[in-house]
């Protein structure tokens, strides 16, 4: 039996990522995989154990569970170790955030820790846009309380 050989796809422009062998289509390990999400988490949750609007939303002492199940979570949606549903089941990320009063200034300042662990990453543009989208779209998706008056 004989086995049909792809064809060499045509490079389409200089400098083509679809043409080189490197390309992966796998968000997580075009980003660099486990050291990037632990790099985004670390720098992210550095922000999170000052912030007095925030911290008290953690209410194990040290933020280790935390940081783990975010790292978990972060590195199953885009596309590394399926640990986190092993673990814990599916997300259901606004039923594990009811618990917590999510108001719009918590959401901005989620954004504003997040945004300096995105920028520390120093990701290529479309990565770093990629990324920043779904963590705008997440964090709003989250806010389940007005602001205080």
């Amino acid at each position: 039996m004989t086995i049909p050989i792809e064809p060499q796809r045509p490079q389409l422009m200089q400098n083509d990522p679809f043409s080189k062998p490197g390309y992966t289509d796998n968000f997580y390990d075009a980003v660099g995989g486990h050291d990037t999400f632990v790099k985004l988490i670390d720098v992210f949750y550095d922000g999170v154990a000052t912030d007095p609007l925030l911290r008290p939303m953690y209410p194990e002492e040290d933020l280790a569970p935390a940081k783990r199940r975010f790292l978990m979570f972060l590195e199953q949606y885009w596309g590394g170790p399926t640990t986190y549903g092993e673990e814990r089941g599916h997300p259901r990320l606004r039923m594990r955030h009811m618990p917590f009063k999510v108001t719009p200034e918590a959401k901005d300042r989620w954004l504003f820790h997040m945004r300096k662990a995105v920028d520390a990453l120093e990701l290529p543009p479309l990565y770093e846009g990629t990324l920043w989208d779904y963590m705008e779209r997440a964090a709003l998706s989250m806010v389940n309380s007005p602001s205080a008056p």
